[in-house]
């Protein structure tokens, strides 16, 4: 479809790289005027210089709850609007064992991923059920479905998301309000990265290709997972398409959370 979000004002927290990024620039594309947010100011400025008179850049800690409102109201104010909001911003701990883990990391991934996004659904509904509705749209991770060692309070904050995004959804129907939740896997972002700590450039490179290498392993697909899969998706929930959808999650894995590979039998 074209122009598929024409008239439409969305917000993209995390919008500077990774998946964000990729999303505002798929919503840009389809015609949304799109407010990107992340604290990387160098990053998400560029980024709306790139997308033209129809992007803007507001530096936002979602961890704020302050500067999420700040958020939607520039938004608001920017463009008249607001139908579409992306709760994408977030981050990771560093990979280590439960019995290691001094939990130094827990309050800032909780403030980060959980009321980043509890705070970006409340304040974008609160202007949507006064116009119309709208559709949010929350990023959570395979990890908060599957469970898993390593990272603990990422994937708690991520488990978190999922059930704050259905009692959402069930709340504002009412509104006309749809919530649903992605949940990406196995895709390369820069998250994976900051979860290895102080590494030096080589370990760093050789932890990342370990890591990956056990995601393809554990991917039914051959194919790699980019941040396009995910625009895809969160277009799709955006829209009209998706317009009796509402309170689900949708793995973007290639068939992670489905189930183990069996390799036991060779193609022909």
């Amino acid at each position: 479809m074209v122009n598929e979000l024409a008239d439409q004002v969305a917000v993209v927290t995390g919008a500077a790289s990774g998946l964000g990024r990729g999303i505002a620039q798929r919503f840009a594309a389809e015609g949304a005027r799109v407010v990107i947010a992340d604290v990387e100011t160098e990053g998400g400025q560029a980024l709306a210089d790139a997308l033209g008179p129809n992007a803007v850049f507001q530096r936002t800690d979602v961890s704020d709850p302050e500067q999420v409102s700040a958020l939607v109201a520039a938004a608001v104010q920017t463009f008249g609007d607001l139908h579409i909001m992306v709760n994408n911003a977030g981050v990771s701990g560093p990979l280590r064992r439960l019995l290691d883990d001094d939990f130094a990391d827990f309050h800032r991934v909780m403030a980060v991923n959980v009321l980043g996004v509890m705070a970006g659904t409340r304040d974008a509904a609160r202007h949507m059920a006064a116009h119309g509705g709208g559709s949010i749209i929350n990023l959570t991770s395979i990890g908060g479905i599957q469970a898993g060692g390593g990272v603990m309070t990422y994937r708690a904050s991520k488990a978190a998301v999922i059930q704050f995004t259905k009692s959402a959804a069930i709340e504002l129907a009412y509104h006309e309000i749809r919530v649903n939740a992605i949940a990406p896997g196995n895709i390369p972002t820069p998250i994976l990265a900051s979860s290895a700590g102080d590494m030096d450039p080589q370990d760093l490179e050789r932890f990342e290709a370990r890591i990956r290498q056990g995601m393809r392993d554990d991917r039914p697909l051959k194919r790699e997972g980019t941040p396009d899969d995910v625009a895809e998706a969160a277009l799709y929930l955006a829209g009209e398409r998706s317009r009796y959808v509402t309170g689900i999650v949708l793995p973007v894995d290639g068939g992670t959370v489905a189930g183990k590979v069996i390799r036991s039998r060779k193609r022909d």
